[in-house]
């Protein structure tokens, strides 16, 4: 089982003391960004504090990750020169924002299989595809198969809300006040999508953030729909939304219950020799036995079972 991914906390580079509060953090993965939360002003100096933290800070066991900018832009190609020479070694995957053609990613493959021969990096370090365009929902397949470093795929709701000319209905355009323009999740169909193959290929299908951390429980209703459609964690703008996140990602006690009993069901009737099992006169067929080993095997990594 692969380390859990429930919440991905985003960070601005350019804001040290926010690094050493997010090493602290319940946050599942840190991501420091050096995109959009750094002005334009600040980019190379986000990109030194992103490689002093890497390098300086204790991350307690975390996953690691750094949202470098636009291979598209002045700045993603030294992002991605710098941080992975001089802290690959603290670097578990970099995010590559605005995904809009498998080039995108075959280019940073390409530079990061120069930089490991160099650097003698023997984990290889992923890479995290971020849609958020139509264009890019459109070429998602051929982004996942792009390369074999890609780890996840990430929906970055504001962006594709722009290129699709959808209503903007919050200050922050993350998810906020869906219902009150649209009966029903909007993003249904663009998220299953990116859901699908996400998992057809093995991958971590992870949901964009919430804009509004002073909303708990819009963020846990926003959360339960991203793991209802097979979402496996989201994105955190705050340190404050990771518990929420990673409860609503994580087994409850009744659903882990649920899943021994239905694995017990089972083993029994293999080992009887019997060709189903049954729970309370209801049959439990292989399909329900598979989403409960997987239920199984999450709790047991992250010591729930």
């Amino acid at each position: 089982m692969t380390r859990p991914r429930r919440s991905i906390l985003s960070v601005p580079g350019h804001r040290s003391r926010m690094h050493q509060k997010a090493s602290r953090s319940t946050a599942d993965v840190v991501m420091l960004d050096l995109e959009d939360s750094v002005p334009l002003a600040s980019k190379a100096d986000a990109r030194r504090a992103v490689i002093e933290s890497l390098r300086n800070l204790e991350w307690r066991g975390k996953i690691c990750t750094v949202r470098i900018n636009g291979v598209d832009t002045a700045f993603g190609f030294r992002d991605l020169l710098d941080v992975v020479l001089q802290a690959g070694q603290a670097l578990h995957a970099v995010v590559l924002p605005k995904v809009d053609h498998p080039g995108d990613i075959h280019f940073a493959s390409r530079l990061l299989d120069g930089i490991e021969m160099e650097r003698r990096l023997h984990a290889p370090i992923g890479i995290e595809a971020s849609i958020e365009s139509a264009a890019g929902m459109q070429a998602i397949a051929e982004i996942a198969d792009a390369s074999r470093r890609v780890e996840s795929l990430v929906f970055g709701i504001a962006d594709y809300s722009a290129s699709i000319g959808a209503r903007l209905v919050s200050l922050s355009g993350h998810g906020e006040n869906e219902t009150a323009i649209y009966p029903g999740h909007r993003w249904n169909f663009a998220l299953s999508r990116l859901v699908m193959t996400a998992k057809a290929r093995g991958l971590a299908a992870i949901d964009a953030p919430y804009g509004n951390f002073k909303d708990p429980e819009g963020l846990r209703h926003a959360a339960a729909i991203a793991c209802a459609l097979g979402c496996d964690g989201k994105w955190a703008i705050h340190p404050d939304q990771t518990d929420t996140i990673n409860a609503v990602f994580s087994p409850s006690p009744e659903e882990i219950a649920r899943a021994r009993r239905i694995l017990d069901a089972y083993e029994s009737a293999e080992k009887a020799g019997l060709g189903a099992a049954a729970i309370d006169g209801r049959m439990i067929d292989n399909a329900t036995v598979r989403l409960a080993r997987r239920l199984w095997e999450q709790a047991q990594s992250l010591g729930l079972a």
